[in-house]
């Protein structure tokens, strides 16, 4: 007797964990580059907290605004897209079955069979709009990701990366190491667990992103020192 198997595949259409791991990444890089490039002029506590919060207020905002605006004019170019194919289904039904039989002959599929399917898919006008969708552009027309969902995950997501360097700080522990080592360990978690939803070692992606972010701290600090002396 053959058992069914199940299959559980993640989200990776919803829009959300994009914009969570970038909103988050850049949340943590750009305000560990901030304290670290204004830590390198001054060391003036006040003025390292007002610099984080306010790149933890503006990151945000910017991050969901622009993932809002990029995957609403995604989806509205697919909808055109859409609408451009539904048209060209209905004036012109044949050559479309053309194109789906010459598209799955290409992968290996029988001609006819691909003939047949394509045959019937002409019967039924929106399963046809969605494997036309699916086959020329990439896309499932009932699943495209939602801009508020990108926007809401961008802003948290930022928010809480880029407080986490400010930690130290915001509790009255004045050294700049401190809030700089507090982001690196935020840096390597966040890039751990990212690896984890996507089954990769945990480790290099920890290591991968205290890497990038200590390059980007130490570029800025540099730069903050040379300009403070």
């Amino acid at each position: 007797m053959t058992v069914p198997v199940e299959h559980h595949h993640a989200d990776v259409s919803g829009g959300w964990l994009r914009a969570a791991t970038f909103g988050a990444m850049d949340g943590l890089v750009t305000n560990i580059a901030l304290i670290a490039g204004v830590g390198g002029a001054t060391a003036d506590r006040h003025t390292l907290v007002l610099t984080g919060v306010a790149g933890l207020v503006a990151g945000a905002i910017s991050m969901a605004i622009g993932e809002y605006t990029s995957v609403r004019t995604q989806n509205e170019q697919i909808a055109a897209e859409l609408a451009k194919e539904r048209h060209e289904l209905r004036v012109n039904p044949d050559g479309e079955a053309d194109e789906l039989v010459a598209a799955w002959t290409a992968r290996g599929l029988p001609g006819d069979l691909a003939r047949q399917v394509a045959d019937v898919l002409k019967d039924h006008p929106e399963q046809a709009l969605r494997v036309h969708a699916q086959e020329e552009l990439g896309v499932v027309p009932d699943e495209l990701p939602s801009p508020w969902t990108a926007a809401a995950s961008s802003f948290v997501c930022f928010a809480v990366g880029a407080l986490i360097p400010l930690l130290t700080l915001l509790l009255g522990y004045e050294p700049l190491w401190a809030a700089l080592l507090v982001g690196g360990a935020g840096l390597f978690v966040t890039g751990a667990v990212i690896a984890r939803l996507t089954a990769r070692p945990w480790w290099r992606g920890g290591l991968r992103q205290l890497l990038l972010g200590s390059a980007a701290a130490g570029a800025t600090f540099v730069i903050g020192s040379l300009l403070g002396a």
